[in-house]
């Protein structure tokens, strides 16, 4: 998994392309664009969920720390960093 912690910044905007009902999970950085892959079907949220956690993780934040500026229903994603 790719080492975000330098995003880790409270009010921090992060972009992020996903790839749902992927055969393998994982976060890249593909020509400067964050993407991450999940493994489960885009229905009801679940890949959206996924993503914030897998985003989290890289960053080495909580996941209750993301909020989801735009995209709930698409692959391209925006977070926003809160404070603790």
């Amino acid at each position: 998994m790719v080492d975000l912690t330098h995003l880790a910044i409270p009010g921090a905007v992060v972009a992020v392309r996903v790839t749902p009902n992927a055969r393998r999970a994982g976060v890249a950085v593909v020509e400067g664009q964050i993407r991450i892959a999940v493994t489960v079907v885009p229905e009801d949220g679940r890949a959206t969920d996924a993503t914030r956690d897998a985003l989290a993780a890289a960053m080495g934040v909580a996941k209750t720390r993301l909020v989801l500026l735009r995209g709930a229903k698409s692959r391209d994603k925006v977070f926003q960093l809160n404070s603790a």
